[in-house]
């Protein structure tokens, strides 16, 4: 059997950590959809059906992880989707953020939750994809 690097596990867990923080989501939204869909200025049964619908986004949304989970360096290209999908992710939230009349301090705060979770996986996916190409 043939050793893996250092590299390579490291570069496995910082890209586990960000399917982790994914699948934690995934889980609280479906637990908890009444919850936070006021966190979304929604309410009732279209709220709690908008949150089921981001919960399955975010497994959708990890499938390139999970191929460069299983093999950051062969698998590079999906750990390149990867980290293109997250900064996606931030650009996109910032965006909507700086559209978003005044007014809506929750919903605000809602997508600057949104940011800094996917900010911080754009930080462990650049350093995965650094540790691969070293």
């Amino acid at each position: 059997m043939k050793k893996v690097a250092f590299h390579i596990w490291a570069a496995r867990l910082l890209i586990a950590v960000v399917v982790a923080w994914n699948l934690e989501c995934v889980l609280v939204f479906l637990l908890n959809r009444g919850v936070f869909s006021p966190g979304f200025e929604l309410t009732g049964i279209p709220g709690a059906a908008a949150v089921r619908g981001f919960a399955v986004l975010f497994v959708m949304w990890i499938i390139p992880y999970l191929v460069a989970l299983w093999h950051p360096q062969r698998n590079r290209l999906s750990l390149w989707e990867a980290l293109a999908m997250q900064t996606v992710g931030v650009v996109g939230e910032s965006l909507i953020l700086f559209s978003l009349p005044a007014g809506h301090v929750i919903l605000h705060a809602s997508l600057l939750r949104f940011i800094s979770f996917d900010a911080a996986g754009v930080v462990a996916l650049l350093g995965a994809v650094l540790l691969v190409h070293t």
